[in-house]
């Protein structure tokens, strides 16, 4: 399946990222917060029961697309994780999944979620309420605006791309939203305000390969 609209705009965006691997994103399954739709930001967060079965999925995804050798072995691919304890636990599931130990994986800095700042731990709802300015300025422009304390997409894209341009090879990489949103900017041809409205499904894949991204299960 390709990416749902609005993602699906094959928008210019400026200066992409010329990747010439491929590279296969997970967001990390299901927590609390979440569920609550509470902001989490670069808060750390424990995968809850409907997360962990998510992660599962998403491992059973990566094996049916996955190549294999002929002795049925995963790829020799790179698996790289953001530092927070939800998605190093996904990444441990899907390992699992795949039939490799849990661990060891890299992680990077990265890679972590967004940060919100000030708003970490509240909802939408909350911030409207309580920040009605700050609240109106980010509508008017998500991509460049940074809550307080916290940062902007242009940032985090920033560092994304600096860690996209490491990359020497086919990559397997657990992240959040955010992070799947700037690679839709980077890697799929995304404008920034249809980039930052994207669905970033959990239990599911985003497979980018020449120029596009395509959501897997």
């Amino acid at each position: 399946m390709s990416v749902p609209s609005p993602s699906a705009a094959q928008v210019g965006a400026s200066d992409p990222v010329q990747l010439a691997y491929r590279l296969i994103f997970l967001r990390h399954g299901e927590t609390d917060w979440n569920a609550a739709g509470r902001l989490q930001g670069q808060r750390d967060t424990a995968l809850n029961a409907k997360g962990r079965a998510q992660a599962g999925a998403a491992a059973r995804i990566c094996a049916n697309v996955l190549p294999t050798s002929d002795d049925r072995q995963p790829p020799q691919l790179s698996m790289v994780a953001s530092p927070l304890l939800r998605a190093c636990a996904t990444m441990a599931i899907v390992r699992a999944g795949l039939g490799l130990p849990e661990a060891p994986f890299a992680t990077d800095d990265r890679l972590k979620e967004i940060s919100f700042g000030d708003w970490e731990g509240m909802t939408w709802a909350e911030i409207t309420r309580r920040f009605p300015r700050d609240a109106a300025a980010r509508e008017r422009d998500r991509w460049g605006f940074a809550p307080p304390g916290g940062e902007s997409y242009v940032e985090v894209a920033a560092r994304v791309r600096t860690w996209l341009e490491t990359l020497d090879g086919d990559t397997l990489v657990v992240a959040h939203g955010g992070i799947g949103r700037v690679l839709l900017y980077h890697l799929a041809g995304i404008d920034p305000e249809s980039a930052t409205s994207a669905d970033i499904y959990q239990g599911r894949a985003l497979d980018f390969q020449a120029g596009s991204g395509t959501w897997l299960g």
